[in-house]
């Protein structure tokens, strides 16, 4: 059996045309959020989880509508046949089915090392060491005092006792806000108030379980490269969406914007140590942290710009960029 006879099986056309039926909706949704100048990551969001849904439903719904979608007479008059190309051969040795493979596999490879083991390494490690010390800020304590002035709703806030730069929430079981003493020393008041809102935000949000549910859509496309881009630009939208509701709590976005510059590495270097030059560089980046680093850096322009929004949006601009790909996917086999 060819490596290319497998995308003749309905699982191979399944594999195969969900990875197309995603990249033509990635190119459609960016154009339609270019142009109609969509700035609100909510509405932003939305584009980018339909393309996960689009890839999940679109073969089988397709199918179900015309079971002879994969007949030699519908590919004909198709707009794009795929076999065409999984027949070819790069440099007349290595079928490009080979390539796809390669792609799929990495893909799964990727999403089990980046996205499945963290979270499962989540739910089974506690949330803070138990041997570390961790405590309630006391009403006296500049972090009491700050947060006695947020208006919103505030869960259990915790300080632990490390010097490091921590500030995460937990939203399992009663949801918790914990921020490291070494933090909590570098915030003044207005940014321990805009850091602890744009947590409860994260927790508000959880609620919805908006990303839970696309998550788990994109579990289902684990294989599919244009499905990891596309989640995971959804994932960077939603810590926009919470610096917009922080940002609503307590009206001071240039403090949030002052607090995200605390975690951008880029802005420390090396301490010196004794026969250095005086005018160190900064230290090398890896390309993860370089790229965490950049969407830090969008956060943290959009706040100094004025760029926040609770604003929801239209929904027009996405049925009808939906309805175009639908009758384009469909013609994609």
């Amino acid at each position: 059996m060819r490596i290319a006879d497998f995308f003749h099986t309905y699982p191979g056309m399944y594999i195969m045309q969900s990875f197309y039926h995603a990249l033509i909706a990635t190119i459609i949704t960016g154009a339609a959020i270019e142009a109609w100048k969509i700035d609100s990551p909510i509405v932003r969001q939305r584009f980018r989880l339909s393309v996960i849904l689009l890839s999940i439903f679109s073969f089988p719904l397709y199918q179900l509508i015309n079971p002879e979608r994969g007949t030699l007479f519908f590919r004909l008059e198709a707009l794009f046949d795929s076999s065409r190309w999984l027949e070819m051969e790069l440099w007349g040795i290595v079928p490009l089915s080979l390539f796809f493979i390669a792609i799929f596999v990495v893909t799964s490879i990727i999403f089990v090392l980046q996205e499945m083991v963290p979270i499962l390494r989540h739910f089974v490690e506690p949330t803070v060491d138990p041997q570390i010390a961790v405590i309630r800020p006391s009403e006296e304590s500049s972090v009491g005092k700050a947060l006695l002035e947020i208006s919103a709703t505030l869960p259990d806030v915790f300080i632990i006792a490390v010097e490091e730069l921590v500030l995460f929430s937990n939203t399992r079981g009663k949801p918790a806000i914990y921020l490291s003493a070494g933090l909590a020393n570098q915030l003044t008041p207005e940014q321990i108030q805009a850091a602890v809102a744009h947590e409860i935000a994260h927790i508000a949000r959880s609620k919805f379980s908006v990303l839970l549910a696309g998550f788990m859509l994109r579990t289902l496309m684990f294989f599919n490269p244009v499905v990891l881009v596309e989640f995971r630009r959804a994932i960077r939208n939603e810590e926009k969406i919470c610096d917009d509701i922080a940002v609503s709590i307590t009206g001071k976005p240039s403090a949030l914007a002052e607090t995200l510059k605390k975690f951008h590495s880029l802005e420390h270097k090396e301490a010196p140590v004794e026969g250095d030059a005086p005018n160190q560089s900064p230290r090398k980046v890896g390309l993860e942290e370089y790229s965490s680093n950049l969407q830090l850096e969008t956060r943290i322009d959009r706040l100094e710009e004025g760029k926040s929004s609770v604003q929801d949006g239209e929904w027009f601009p996405l049925f009808f960029s939906l309805g175009i790909i639908a009758v384009i996917n469909y013609y994609v086999v």
